[in-house]
């Protein structure tokens, strides 16, 4: 079965909602997810989007704050693209109705909050459930919106390019790759579907299942990672993974995050011994960003031996605490957690891929007709650490210019046909029974990962992984070709693809350099360093 679009969106976060609103006044949009339109990364997201609106903020501050985070290796030209065209973005999201908390209930006066790394109250918010907020208002207006179709329940395969259709005999020469669809596996009826478009826009999140602890939803297995990489799009900045500090501990909470946000209003990172820790590694304790104090939280584990340390709030009025945390208290109380009264308990998770597939600034990659937006993308806006909360900017603003430029893209390939139709072949795949290999890899890749390339790496953890994920690999192809496809199967060679890029990223850079940490080149080496890691098919790191 084909499905013909001017615009393959896959993905339904915030960036491929945003871009589908848009797009759709000059076209037709197909919007593939792989759950629900709402199970999005957008959906957890607590704290809220970062803006330079306050009276005492201004763009040049929080282009600052978003250099210093990133270690060296922001490309400066596309933060302040990013931060000046922020404010007119959250604006648009207020018009789309997202219900951001007003200063004292004001029209347009925003009330602000304060994460890491940030010199200023700039984060925009809703309570502290925005990325639901937002979710809830994209995915209404998008329903409404006559051109815009969701396809849930729908695993993207592979994306079909013209050096594939060449190989299948569909093409006649090579001159120019570009992307025409993907092959699409209905998870509800079993079956492949090809999905042609004019122009396709990779949205499908990050990779924090490649870890065994994880913030993220079970989705986020860097499915538009590994299938641009197959697809010959060049990838970046694999080895900066971020690491959330404060992930709660508790054998029944599986990925519940504690806001950053908690820390901007007052909260105190204290051992299991009552100290306050975070005097020991940073002049801005609890608001030092991200990679400092997930890495000082690894330590005090490290030095202790318990299994977690503690986020202490209640010194704050209990009624600031419910209105300004409601879902977080309630999260928390269900697990017999008083935030008011007692520290919550905490680890550090898997949280942001800030590498993935090189974009221009209109969010264009190097393959023509496709783009990438939101984390699956590298930017340059978050070089080596990201300065919290400009995630969801970031996908606001390059989605709105990838919007613009998908148009003139549209113009020029509307006059072109699309070639024959690629037929998804099976070949002599049979039904596994032996689905045991792929859970034993799949729970295998996220252990070592965790283990040998997480917030703490050194040169024998990084060849011991290396070693381990090149035997899988060859067990997952072995397996892909000869047995039917399955959800589980795609999710489990994407992540032994992210896994793979991560570790030879982070093999290739030899210093330690904002969310890559190596304990056999703890300096950071800017006559080296001081630039992007490159993959491509086919191609060594560079």
């Amino acid at each position: 079965m084909t499905y013909i679009s001017d615009f393959l969106v896959i993905g339904s976060g915030i960036a491929g909602l945003s871009f589908a609103l848009k797009a759709a006044r000059f076209g037709t949009v197909n919007i593939v997810t792989k759950k629900e339109k709402s199970d999005t990364s957008t959906n957890l997201a607590q704290g809220g989007i970062a803006s330079a609106i306050g009276e005492d903020d201004s763009l040049d501050l929080h282009i600052r704050d978003t250099l210093i985070s990133g270690s060296g290796l922001c490309d400066e030209n596309v933060v302040r693209i990013v931060v000046t065209e922020g404010p007119d973005r959250i604006r648009e999201l207020l018009d789309l109705g997202v219900n951001f908390n007003l200063e004292g209930g004001q029209e347009n006066t925003f009330e602000l909050g304060r994460e890491g790394g940030h010199s200023r109250r700039r984060i925009v918010h809703a309570e502290d459930m925005t990325g639901q907020e937002v979710e809830r208002a994209l995915v209404e207006r998008s329903l409404n919106e006559k051109n815009i179709e969701f396809y849930e329940h729908h695993t993207v395969i592979d994306l079909i390019t013209h050096y594939k259709l060449f190989r299948q005999g569909l093409v006649s020469n090579i001159s120019e790759d570009s992307c025409y669809g993907a092959y699409v596996l209905d998870t509800k009826k079993n079956e492949v579907k090809t999905y042609f478009a004019r122009v396709v826009v990779l949205c499908s999140g990050g990779a924090g299942k490649v870890y065994l602890y994880t913030s993220n939803p079970d989705i986020a297995s860097g499915d538009g990672v590994a299938m641009g990489y197959r697809a010959g799009a060049v990838i970046s900045n694999m080895e900066f993974v971020q690491f959330h500090p404060t992930c709660l501990y508790h054998p029944l909470a599986k990925n519940f995050l504690i806001s950053e946000a908690v820390r901007g209003e007052g909260g105190k990172l204290i051992n299991g011994k009552g100290r306050e820790f975070m005097v020991d590694y940073h002049e801005m304790k609890e608001l030092a960003t991200r990679d400092v104090v997930a890495r000082a939280v690894d330590s005090e584990l490290k030095k202790s031996g318990e299994d977690c340390v503690f986020l202490d709030i209640s010194h704050r009025e209990k009624g600031f605490i419910i209105k300004r945390f409601p879902n977080i208290y309630q999260t928390c109380l269900s697990f017999g957690i008083d935030i008011t009264k007692e520290p919550i308990p905490i680890v550090p998770a898997a949280h942001y891929l800030c590498g993935g597939v090189l974009t221009d600034t209109e969010a264009r990659t190097n393959i023509p007709y496709l783009y990438a937006l939101g984390e699956v993308a590298c930017t340059g806006l978050h070089g080596a650490n990201r300065l919290a909360s400009n995630s969801l900017l970031e996908a606001l603003v390059m989605a709105d210019r990838a919007a613009k430029a998908v148009k003139r893209d549209l113009e020029v390939r509307s006059q072109k046909p699309f070639p024959e139709e690629p037929k998804w072949d099976p070949g002599w795949a049979s039904d596994s029974d032996e689905a045991i290999v792929v859970s034993h890899n799949w729970e295998e890749i996220r252990r070592f990962m965790w283990n040998y390339v997480g917030l703490v790496r050194t040169n024998n953890r990084l060849q011991r992984a290396r070693s381990r994920i090149r035997n899988i690999q060859k067990e997952i192809d072995d397996y892909y070709w000869n047995f039917l496809i399955t959800s589980d199967l795609i999710e489990l060679r994407n992540i032994a693809t992210v896994a793979e890029l991560i570790i030879e990223s982070a093999l290739s850079r030899k210093e330690s350099r904002g969310l890559h940490y190596n304990l056999d080149y703890p300096q950071r080496n800017d006559t080296q360093y001081r630039r992007n890691t490159i993959l491509k098919l086919g191609a060594l790191p560079v």
